[in-house]
């Protein structure tokens, strides 16, 4: 049993999906050509005079009610003092003093069944830094797109106790996030990054250990390795009697281990003062009223609706919640007239499978909601067979029209008895032995026939109306 105990506490950076900055008109677009979407207001020019974005704000609000936080009445804003090359006006404006939440919680499930809540201490509307590109040939490119892009930075009370909380509350607060739809929380696009702090102690000290940070980590996975590893760094340098520095580290994931960057900064070296070019806002219980209302179904009121309005299992509900396009994909295939039951198995089996093959997200596919509703239907009525279902799906996911592709290619299934009793007749005419084993009490003998009858019809009769047709003509025999 350890003597240690851990304390750990996370600073989330989420970047919300509006249309334009943070206090500037440039758009936000990831992915194009760099240093397309800047203007003299993100680079900093003298004389230049910011504009807060409204929306900004608005999602600021509507993260702290997902996370029951309390929200700030009159928010002003504070400039945040460094220099870096990312960082044109070398300092970054904020909400130090008045974050737009504060006083939150999020509760996560652990693995024993028990709940727990992390506190959430803050979460304040901020500007994200432009991005530096080091080419290992002795310089570095500055991309200042991202420059200027509005973030809601989530700053978690000093709660969490393990490398595995951390990651449940990591999974936890994506998804109560992702939900709101003000960010799409894509930890390979940098639009959500986790700052690690974590100290350990002697069990039973009065003091908390000296804080270490580790910066920038970009996957849920990482963190949990990264916070392992210092964990039982910062214990063995306890145990050799050694002092734990206050200092800034990176996690190297080939060495899972963490690597000293500097000597950590105090928040004296930031300068804080406040911004003189914004004016303060005030938040009426109005506005509040109408984000609140706002706000979309979260997961978890999708998962009741889910498990009551379609009998899916708790588990099901779970997987199809797991991202909010998979939930709205359900929901569309559901609204067109597609089985629930049915739609859950394709999304989570065959969907899940194909998205993991060629490693492309739900959006990103040629899968629609109506082809993919209008397969299933196929199915129920009789037209194809599952069997027959395989083929329809994969040119589904190419983006062909299911009707259409199945008449093309002749997979209507075979269910009318007037075509299907004399083939089924046929089958009996040439396999009597098959009938005497039948007739002798041999059930295998159903299923020989009814083989029969699929490979003189190429897979395409019905294999109910089969079985039933086969029935009728040998009480007769």
């Amino acid at each position: 049993m350890s003597s240690f105990e851990t304390t750990i506490g996370l600073e989330v950076h989420v970047e919300l999906k509006t249309k334009s900055k943070a206090f500037s008109l440039s758009p936000v677009n990831f992915g194009d050509p760099a240093n397309e979407n800047t203007n003299v207001i993100d680079w900093g020019y003298p004389g230049v005079l910011p504009s807060a974005n409204k929306g900004a704000l608005e999602s600021g609000m509507m993260a702290a009610l997902a996370l029951n936080a309390q929200i700030t009445r009159d928010v002003h804003w504070d400039r945040k003092n460094y220099f870096y090359p990312d960082n044109p006006k070398s300092y970054q404006v904020t909400q130090q003093q008045t974050p737009i939440g504060h006083d939150g919680y999020v509760e996560i499930k652990k693995e024993d069944g028990t709940s727990k809540r992390i506190g959430i201490k803050e979460l304040h509307v901020e500007e994200d830094a432009g991005k530096n590109s080091h080419s290992g040939k002795g310089y570095s490119l500055v991309d200042l797109n991202r420059q200027g892009t509005p973030l809601v930075e989530i700053v978690s009370q000093p709660n969490i106790s393990s490398p595995d909380e951390a990651y449940l509350y990591l999974e936890k607060l994506r998804q109560l996030i992702q939900f709101t739809g003000i960010s799409d929380v894509k930890m390979q696009e940098g639009s959500m990054r986790v700052d690690i702090n974590i100290s350990v102690r002697p069990i039973g000290a009065e003091k908390y250990g000296t804080k270490v940070e580790i910066k920038n980590v970009n996957s849920f996975q990482y963190a949990k390795n990264a916070l392992a590893y210092e964990e039982q760094r910062q214990r063995d340098e306890l145990m050799a009697g050694h002092i734990i520095g206050q200092e800034t580290r990176r996690f190297d994931e080939p060495t899972k281990s963490t690597i000293l960057m500097r000597v950590k900064e105090g928040a004296d070296d930031y300068r804080y003062f406040p911004e003189p070019d914004l004016p303060v806002i005030h938040v009426s219980d109005e506005w509040i009223k109408a984000v609140k209302s706002s706000l979309p179904e979260t997961a978890d009121d999708r998962i009741a609706r889910y498990i009551n309005k379609f009998a899916l299992s708790k588990k099901e509900a779970a997987v199809l919640t797991q991202t909010l396009e998979m939930a709205n994909f359900y929901d569309q295939v559901v609204d067109d007239g597609a089985d629930p039951k049915r739609t859950a198995n394709y999304l989570i089996g065959d969907v899940n499978a194909y998205l993991n093959e060629t490693q492309l997200d739900l959006q990103d596919t040629k899968l629609t909601p109506g082809h993919l509703s209008g397969m299933i239907k196929l199915i129920d009525n009789g037209t194809i067979s599952t069997k027959q279902a395989k083929k329809v799906f994969t040119a589904i996911t190419d983006g062909e029209e299911p009707k259409a592709y199945v008449e093309k290619n002749g997979l209507v299934q075979l269910s009318d008895p007037n075509k299907l009793t004399p083939i089924i007749n046929q089958i009996l005419d040439d396999n009597q032995q098959s009938i005497d084993d039948f007739k002798g009490g041999k059930d295998r003998a159903i299923g020989y026939l009814t083989g029969q009858v699929m490979k003189k019809t190429h897979g395409n009769a019905n294999p109910k109306i089969v079985h039933e047709i086969l029935l009728a003509e040998l009480k007769k025999r």
